[in-house]
């Protein structure tokens, strides 16, 4: 019911038509957009459709307030109950909470060992996380990206970053990009257009064609537009 209950919003299941079955497991993906466009409740779009499939999510945000990563994700949960009739949606809504961990440190104090920690002390409540979220990670140090894939691959779960730029619109991979963008297997540019919001793929793993990636999504929520 979950599976079926999510499929019809999430931006996921129209990008993995073209994104190779999607990020997969081991790999980073990063979403990148200018301030305040979105990220947060993109990546709480991502993390929710793996949770609603029974995986776990653990979600750090740096620089952020634990109020402000669950007030996204009450905002996506509510607009997807409401739209689908969900029942029971109290229930339904626990039950994704438990799936759930966040976390929140401050930038200059957070790096790849840090997640470490945190990591074991999910797997030492039987919650190993399937799917981690990192909203702000400095990807501008080469090493500390090169030991976030390792781990990703080590752990066997998919990890998405968030990457801020100056611009609205995306040109092309950002400069913040340039030194690690081979280390990145999937990433997707998030930009305002005429009352929605364009997801388009920048990188595909090694796939060169990239002309149909791209969806409109719900300005509000970040998830698919309805029809």
């Amino acid at each position: 019911m979950y599976r079926k209950f999510l499929n019809a919003r999430s931006p996921l299941r129209l990008l993995e038509k073209g994104l190779h079955g999607g990020l997969g497991r081991g790999n980073l993906g990063a979403v990148v957009a200018g301030h305040g466009v979105g990220k947060t409740p993109f990546l709480v779009g991502v993390a929710l459709d793996e949770m609603l499939r029974g995986g776990h999510v653990l979600h750090v945000a740096l620089d952020e307030s634990l109020q402000h990563v669950r007030d996204h994700y009450d905002t996506v949960f509510a607009d997807l109950a409401s739209t689908s009739h969900l029942e029971h949606e109290a229930e339904v809504h626990a039950d994704v909470d438990r799936h759930r961990s966040i976390r929140c440190y401050p930038r200059e104090r957070f790096d790849v060992s840090r997640l470490r920690e945190a990591v074991a002390l999910e797997v030492e409540a039987g919650a190993r996380p399937d799917l981690i979220v990192v909203e702000g990670f400095d990807v501008s140090k080469r090493e500390e990206v090169e030991a976030l894939r390792s781990f990703a691959r080590e752990l066997d779960a998919e990890v998405w970053l968030s990457v801020a730029i100056q611009e609205e619109k995306v040109a092309g991979i950002p400069k913040a990009l340039d030194g690690v963008a081979d280390l990145v297997s999937v990433i997707l540019a998030l930009e305002p257009g005429d009352g929605v919001m364009h997801l388009r793929a920048l990188k595909d793993h090694d796939n060169p064609d990239l002309s149909e990636l791209h969806v409109a999504l719900d300005p509000r929520t970040l998830l698919l537009v309805r029809a």
